[in-house]
């Protein structure tokens, strides 16, 4: 059998400056970063400087001449521009540059497609895409009405063509509602889950982040450190988008107090409104948190950019008005002190492992507040309470006396509420 060799493609990025963004060349290079995710290799990149965006071309008109000249001269295969084009942008761009276009929301969705592991970011993606593509259908079926030529046939073949329009936007708004359902019932399951969770009253610990902050990294120390066996260890590459699918891990510490830790997809900036919202049942584990850990790659000179990337993205799907520990990872490559600990605010360096004894301490300060300490004499014949503190509860010290089991006793105020008629101090 003949193989199929795979084409190169050679990109060329097209961006506009919209007011001078002071984020726009890191937007660009993010770009070029997205682009080299689905192995295109970029070329060059043209910018323009604009108050808004052209209407029709999203560029200005006198720019398409420039990017076709480049585009020839580079022999390039492909244009991408950095914002998500309207359908009479790409219809327009596609006709006078006569070349492949795609957008910065095309990119990235056909990121999540090739990273999505579980069958529930399947069916997210898989959404989005199509929504995405519902309203463009006319674009990719321009070639179609082009086809008639001759006398008479044109229009016969143009009704063909619109036929198969209205075939197709049928198909996708059927696969749509398919999914849509599909993945209510995801849902439902996903938030049976969280009310035994909430019922177990076990403590739900969220790391949030920008991709590639070391979100993952930071779950696998955890795990590490804690004697986790190896099978429980999630996915950590340093690429982006590693992680698109929600983890969830028991971390059970020795003083016999647990809570669970739940990572989710990484943001970026411009992350598609579609996707956002397909995404946005495995983004409410954030919103039943009790903490968040929101981590940053402190290296990165627009590192406060995308905490307010990621502060908006959680806004967007109602996360607001939790408890934040801010963690800023990769404290060693940014040349900063660490570990260090101050407020609510922590350098580490997780890939080294430093910084996660402070981490914990502080994860548990948040979530164990409400424990107290206390003395309790249980009667010999509410044996049955002493089993269930002995199980829940961290022991400090047990003595049998004349009339009761004594016990020296850290608990939640819930248990201590409970139980108070055997508080003796």
């Amino acid at each position: 059998m003949k193989e199929i060799e795979s084409v190169q493609e050679r990109g060329i990025l097209v961006g506009v400056n919209l007011k001078n963004d002071e984020h726009f060349d890191y937007s660009m290079e993010e770009l070029a970063n997205l682009a080299e995710a689905l192995d295109v290799e970029v070329i060059g990149s043209v910018t323009q400087n604009l108050e808004r965006v052209t209407p029709s071309h999203y560029v200005g008109t006198g720019k398409i001449e420039e990017i076709k000249a480049f585009y020839e001269e580079a022999d390039a295969n492909i244009i991408i521009f950095n914002d998500e084009l309207s359908p009479s942008q790409i219809r327009n761009l596609e006709r006078d540059l006569e070349c492949k276009v795609i957008d910065r929301t095309m990119l990235i969705l056909d990121i999540f497609s090739r990273r999505a592991k579980t069958k529930e970011a399947q069916m997210q993606v898989e959404l989005a895409q199509l929504q995405y593509m519902l309203p463009r259908l006319v674009g990719l079926h321009a070639s179609l009405s082009r086809q008639g030529g001759g006398t008479g046939g044109g229009f016969k073949n143009r009704g063909a063509g619109e036929t198969k329009l209205e075939l197709d936007r049928r198909k996708i708004e059927d696969q749509i509602a398919k999914l849509r359902r599909d993945l209510e019932h995801v849902k439902a399951q996903r938030e049976t889950q969280r009310k035994q969770r909430r019922k177990n009253a076990v403590p739900v610990v969220s790391i949030v982040g920008y991709t590639n902050a070391g979100k993952s990294t930071i779950m696998n120390q955890v795990l590490a450190k804690i004697g986790q066996q190896e099978d429980k260890q999630v996915f950590e590459k340093d690429m982006l988008f590693a992680t698109l699918d929600t983890s969830v891990r028991h971390i059970e510490l020795e003083d016999r107090k647990s809570f669970l830790l739940t990572d989710t997809v990484g943001f970026v900036s411009k992350l598609p409104h579609h996707l956002v919202k397909a995404f946005r049942s495995t983004l409410e584990e954030a919103r039943e948190a009790d903490l968040l850990l929101h981590v940053v790659d402190v290296s990165n000179a627009e590192y406060s950019f995308m905490m307010d990337v990621t502060n908006s993205t959680l806004q967007a799907v109602g996360v607001e008005g939790i408890p934040t520990i801010y963690v800023y990872n990769k404290s060693d490559l940014a040349g900063v002190e660490y570990p260090l600990m101050s407020g609510d605010n922590l350098w580490i360096a997780a890939k080294e492992g430093a910084g996660l004894e402070e981490l914990i301490t502080m994860v548990r300060q948040h979530i164990f507040a409400d424990y107290i300490v206390c003395k309790m004499l249980i009667p010999y014949e509410a044996g049955s309470v002493v089993s269930y503190l002995n199980e829940r509860a961290t022991i400090f010290s047990t003595e049998y006396e004349e009339h009761g089991t004594l016990l020296h006793i850290e608990l939640k105020e819930a248990a201590y509420q409970k139980y108070k008629q055997y508080i003796i101090e």
